[in-house]
């Protein structure tokens, strides 16, 4: 079986998340592809889309966000991901036990002998009337039922496991500031989540595998499971292994992947890429090691941005007023240093429609 270093790996990772060229498309096509973007902080999506798209308008996104295209959504993980309205509508059932098994575990005492289906059913009533609600409101509009509960808690269930919900604009527009309230999709979209599968089959398991390899692979189970947050893939992936060619990883892992992928010969150039918080491309896996050193792996879950130089996270950055601000985690050398200024300069004007080409890079910690 053909071993894949670590560095093919890389260029394989950073083609399928259109990080070693910008792409030429739509925004709406540019989300579907990349299975959506991680969202829980709301402007962060639009960085992510200018670092992989070549003509990419913030106001496109905006505009799919409220023409009802793209959605705010608790999704993978239970973390706030913007994807297509198709996707939320057709993956939304395959994570329901999921959204409910994480909320439970965070909330299990202050949960404790409320019935879901008699919750869901009072948040339902509530929102019957089209009213956008917070989750605090929506909360403490059934609280009389359950008195004495914590309504954070109470929220949590229903906005992020037992209603299909999305967070309506203004929250993620560009610039757009407010806090996040809430409509069911079936409100909002128009149209009932699809679902799950008869007689045990399991096409939205299945579809989400091809469609994660897509954008991820060539990757293992693991790392399946750790950028979707379902344990019950197994089943998914023997249903289209057959579809599949594998390959190992340095580590011995098996790797699974679409035959027709895009695997970039390893000695392929990698442009500097600026990454927003909580990339799914560094997200999107288990095994990280493919974008990010183990010493740095703590970034990819703190919220930290960070600099691509070859492909691999090698700077962290911040914007001070209208300064990109980057401080690098290794010795950079002067082509890789000119590299992050000019790419930097490029996302300094972005963030300030041009008005600022401003870029600082610091001297190395320590």
């Amino acid at each position: 079986m053909t071993v894949l270093d670590t560095r093919a790996l890389n260029r394989a990772t950073l083609a399928r998340q259109l990080l070693l060229d910008r792409a030429d498309l739509p925004a709406l096509d540019a989300v579907a592809h990349l299975c959506g973007l991680q969202a829980q902080e709301p402007q962060e999506p639009f960085t992510g889309l200018w670092s992989r798209l070549r003509a990419f308008d913030p106001a496109e996104l905006s505009d799919l966000l409220v023409g009802r295209e793209v959605v705010r959504t608790h999704l993978m993980r239970r973390t706030v991901h913007l994807v297509t309205a198709g996707d939320a509508l057709a993956w939304r059932a395959r994570h329901d036990a999921m959204l409910r098994q994480r909320v439970l575990g965070v909330y299990r005492d202050e949960l404790a002998g409320i019935d879901p289906v008699e919750l869901a059913a009072a948040g339902r009533a509530v929102l019957a009337d089209g009213e956008p609600r917070t989750m605090t409101e929506l909360a403490r509009a059934v609280s009389d039922r359950w008195p004495g509960r914590n309504t954070r808690a109470l929220g949590e269930l229903l906005i992020a496991a037992l209603i299909p919900v999305a967070q309506l604009p203004p929250r993620g527009l560009w610039r757009a500031t407010g806090g996040a309230r809430y409509l069911p999709f079936d409100s909002w979209l128009g149209r009932e989540i699809a679902p799950l599968g008869k007689d045990g089959s399991d096409p939205a398991g299945q579809a989400l595998v091809r469609r994660y390899l897509a954008a991820f692979g060539p990757a293992a189970s693991a790392d399946l499971r750790a950028w979707c947050g379902l344990a019950g893939l197994p089943a998914a992936v023997k249903a289209v292994r057959d579809e599949l060619v594998t390959f190992r990883d340095e580590r011995g892992r098996e790797l699974l992947d679409l035959p027709d992928a895009p695997r970039p010969d390893p000695g392929t150039p990698a442009p500097v890429r600026f990454l927003p918080a909580f990339d799914n491309a560094i997200l999107g896996y288990h095994d990280r090691s493919r974008i990010i050193d183990d010493a740095h792996r703590g970034l990819s879950v703190a919220g930290t941005r960070v600099v691509l130089v070859d492909g691999r996270v090698a700077a962290t950055w911040t914007v001070d007023a209208d300064t990109v601000v980057v401080t690098p985690l290794r010795r950079l050398s002067k082509a890789d240093r000119d590299a992050v200024a000019t790419e930097g300069k490029g996302l300094a004007a972005f963030l300030t429609d041009g008005d600022s080409e401003r870029v600082r890079i610091g001297a190395l910690p320590g």
